[in-house]
């Protein structure tokens, strides 16, 4: 598992990204609890998360609507199989807009160029 934690900052939201290896819908489950025994990221307003399961896109949004589906095409796009990555967003109380969009897409594109 691997975190980059605090990438973004807008308007006193704050977000996170992190992924690993995940081959099923369990694996995902089991990602999520364990990044989720980590008091900081139980209380996060979301965990968005996807993975490619051989092809077939496997998402969750976590209250963050279409956030999970801008991860599924950039795993598309990557061509990255059986990897989950996961967007957390700590909400700041300020409506972020559209622009919450763009921070996704920032903080998987942040994990794409910076994971081992």
């Amino acid at each position: 598992m691997q975190i980059f934690d605090g990438i973004i900052s807008d308007r006193g939201s704050k977000y996170a990204v992190s992924g690993g290896a995940c081959a099923s819908h369990a694996e995902a489950k089991a990602f999520i609890k364990g990044l989720c025994r980590k008091k900081k990221f139980a209380k996060a307003t979301h965990n968005t998360w996807a993975f490619l399961q051989d092809g077939v896109p496997v998402k969750n949004d976590d209250g963050e609507s279409g956030a999970g589906m801008v991860i599924v095409r950039m795993l598309e796009r990557e061509g990255l199989q059986n990897h989950i990555v996961v967007v957390t967003r700590w909400f700041g109380g300020k409506q972020l807009g559209g622009d919450r969009f763009r921070h996704v897409q920032n903080a998987v594109r942040h994990y794409f160029e910076n994971r081992d």
